[in-house]
């Protein structure tokens, strides 16, 4: 079975590897334009009533006053909860819930079973086997659930079908492989020493012990999953976070010699790259926001329409 061991080590290598390439990637892109939408969850005694530091009298004299934990209960809302289409989009949450709760709990499944591949190699920690009996069947019946209806769901939605693609369909179906798979293995592998011992082999570098046919398919699917999820938009959750960061919540103020400035400034030395009646592309943005020549060339044109 040193097979298995070599796909689930590239797996988790590819995961690791291109997710920390596209964060890096997004981490060094230009300054996004700033929402600036208020609450912002991180600012202190504002966000409760939808306020914002600039009401301050003088606010830039005043150092700014944030809370990490109202950030956080705002993540946790929308990473655990799904707290946005809850808001906006009932119907979906309805499926898209217990999809990312099925996966949250096979996330945590794994950890439990290699908590207890650590014990058993280390005797450092507890056995937690027992817990990952209990969170398994709920997270697969979860994931089966909510992948095949999401995936009934954009062939039946009129809507949805409209822009998904054939790639939507086939990640959807990939996941509800592996929860498949997944059950089938479950029923061959009930106390999870196949599991268990398939840990101790990745942790130790040691071949694994001959895993029965369906474990060891459920394995390979996963395995690949894993690779795959980094490269597709299932992988959103890296965007999410500099969408929430970088521009729903980025409120720094732009005075003295804060680093936005150095930032803005670049940004603005860039060439228009589009043209249009009041945009000229030869310009920097800094020229096209300072210079009159296309605000009154739009006036001579609109005097042109009126005639």
């Amino acid at each position: 079975m040193i097979w298995i061991q070599i796909l689930a080590y590239c797996g988790i290598g590819i995961f690791v590897l291109v997710t920390a390439l596209k964060f890096l990637r997004y981490s060094l892109m230009p300054l996004h334009l700033r929402w600036e939408l208020y609450p912002v969850p991180h600012e202190k005694y504002k966000a409760e009533h939808g306020g914002s530091y600039y009401e301050e009298t003088e606010w830039w004299k005043k150092p700014m006053e944030t809370s990490f934990i109202g950030e956080l209960k705002e993540m946790l809302l929308e990473m655990l909860f799904i707290k946005r289409a809850f808001e906006y989009n009932r119907p979906l949450w309805y499926l898209t819930f217990p999809f990312h709760a099925g996966i949250y709990l096979m996330l945590l499944w794994f950890v439990l079973i290699f908590a207890s591949a650590v014990h058993f190699v280390t005797g450092f920690g507890i056995d937690t086997t027992s817990i990952a009996s209990l969170v398994f069947p709920v997270g697969v019946a979860l994931l089966t659930f909510g992948s095949a209806t999401l995936f009934l769901n954009r062939v039946i939605d009129r809507k949805l079908r409209t822009y998904s693609s054939m790639a939507d369909y086939f990640n959807l179906l990939f996941i509800l492989a592996v929860a498949v798979t997944g059950i089938i293995a479950w029923r061959v592998d009930t106390d999870f020493s196949y599991a268990k011992s398939f840990a101790v082999s990745l942790i130790t570098f040691s071949p694994a012990l001959g895993l029965p046919a369906s474990v060891a398919l459920h394995t390979a699917l996963l395995s690949l999953l894993v690779a795959y999820i980094p490269s597709t938009k299932m992988s959103h959750f890296i965007a999410k976070y500099f969408t929430y960061h970088k521009v729903l919540w980025e409120d720094v103020p732009n005075v003295g010699t804060s680093p936005i400035r150095d930032k803005i400034r670049e940004v603005l030395s860039y060439k228009v790259k589009w043209s249009a009646p009041h945009i000229r592309e030869e310009l920097t943005w800094a020229e096209e926001a300072t210079t009159l020549e296309p605000v009154l060339e739009i006036r001579a044109v609109s005097e042109r329409r009126r005639r």
